[in-house]
């Protein structure tokens, strides 16, 4: 009988134990290895210290396809909604900008805006203010979905660790993604300017393609080997200078006042009640900025549209009136600095900020929309 107890008790001795996993440990087992849908592994969001998840934007490496993919479709989005927002005002400016004969009349008041507004409708109807909007959302959503893609991987190269979020290099990431998008999408901004141009009886009705062959058709000076190819890049190169303060001035303003208004201090009215907190770290080491309510989000905005749109607007001025210059009967197609003369001589330094305030109550709204919709979309994309 001994021997039998001895044998069994052997017997249990050899059989592998196992033990049954803790609800936490299964968790982080889990996570560590769960992948989404485009192969890229996740965070292990269970096991972050306290409990609390690891930001979302933690699952993707912003040097990847899939993140630029959904932040072009977040950035193209954002900039169609601002656009739509402030079509008619944008239609208004670029007639006092490049002083259109019927409506400088109008120009140097708030009152004259108005009465633009009313003759247009008077006109053309309620769609005369949204002429050329088509050409611009075609320009826009490519525009602003390469803006912001080159703002996120400019700025993923320049500012790797906190020690790098200094003001420069924050310039510099928006102005490296300003003149990259304006490169690629500037024929379509010089189309949308003529359609928006045009008040004569003849062209109001004139379809996109009509006006992409007159504009084709017209003298060519400025690249002659692109022939009439180059019609459509008039006024690029004070596109280009005028693209560096002001992409520079937006994203630079948009972070600092972002910043501001995370501050431990005032927090608690600016940012939503969500994790991350304001002071939290992310991988890396990298501070992780909290979600703003949308208020703040959009007062962000509102002071980098503000800021921008100061520094920059001499040489929109100039740039809008290089690319109208075909449509105003003009046999030759001067410079910069000849374009510069001209305004300077006709109407002296208050030329070169005609339409200013209207170009104020444009993109005020239209980047806090922008930045808004952005930050938002990121959220729903799950990039944020």
């Amino acid at each position: 009988m001994s021997d039998t107890l001895t044998a069994l008790r052997s017997q249990d001795s050899t059989k592998p134990t196992t033990t049954t996993p803790t609800p936490a440990t299964a968790t982080a087992t889990t996570a560590d290895h769960t992948c989404d849908n485009a192969g890229i592994p996740k965070v292990a969001t269970a096991a972050a210290p306290g409990g609390a998840a690891v930001p979302k934007a933690a699952r993707y490496n912003k040097q990847s396809m899939e993140y630029m993919v959904r932040s072009a479709i977040a950035g193209g989005a954002a900039g169609c909604a601002a656009k739509t927002l402030i079509a008619p005002l944008d239609r208004v400016k670029i007639l006092f900008q490049a002083s259109n004969p019927q409506f400088l009349k109008y120009t140097g008041s708030w009152t004259g805006f108005l009465l633009a507004t009313k003759e247009i409708r008077r006109t053309d109807g309620m769609m005369g203010l949204f002429r050329g909007h088509s050409a611009t959302l075609l320009r826009i959503f490519p525009y602003a979905a390469v803006k912001f893609v080159a703002y996120e991987q400019v700025r993923h190269l320049l500012i790797r660790t906190p020690a790098h979020e200094t003001s420069w290099r924050r310039f510099m990431s928006g102005s490296l993604a300003g003149v990259t998008s304006v490169f690629c999408t500037y024929p379509l901004e010089v189309i949308r300017v003529r359609l928006a141009f045009e008040t004569r009886a003849e062209y109001r009705h004139a379809s996109l393609t009509s006006v992409v062959r007159h504009i084709y058709a017209e003298p060519h000076t400025s690249y002659p080997l692109l022939g009439g190819f180059s019609n459509f890049y008039r006024g690029f190169s004070p596109t280009v200078l005028g693209m560096l303060p002001y992409a520079g001035m937006s994203f630079l303003t948009h972070d600092i006042v972002g910043d501001w208004l995370r501050t431990p201090a005032i927090a608690k009215y600016t940012v939503k009640s969500t994790v991350p907190s304001p002071t939290s770290a992310g991988p890396g080491g990298k501070k992780q900025k909290a979600v703003l309510k949308a208020w703040a989000e959009l007062a962000a905005g509102g002071f980098a549209g503000m800021a921008s749109q100061t520094v920059s607007y001499p040489l929109e001025v100039i740039r809008r009136r290089m690319q109208v210059g075909g449509a105003r009967g003009e046999t030759r197609f001067p410079g910069i600095f000849e374009t510069a003369m001209t305004i300077a001589r006709e109407r002296g330094v208050r030329g070169f900020f005609v339409g200013l305030s209207i170009g104020y109550v444009k993109v005020i709204p239209m980047v806090a929309t922008s930045f808004f919709v952005y930050e938002r979309m990121k959220i729903l994309l799950d990039i944020a």
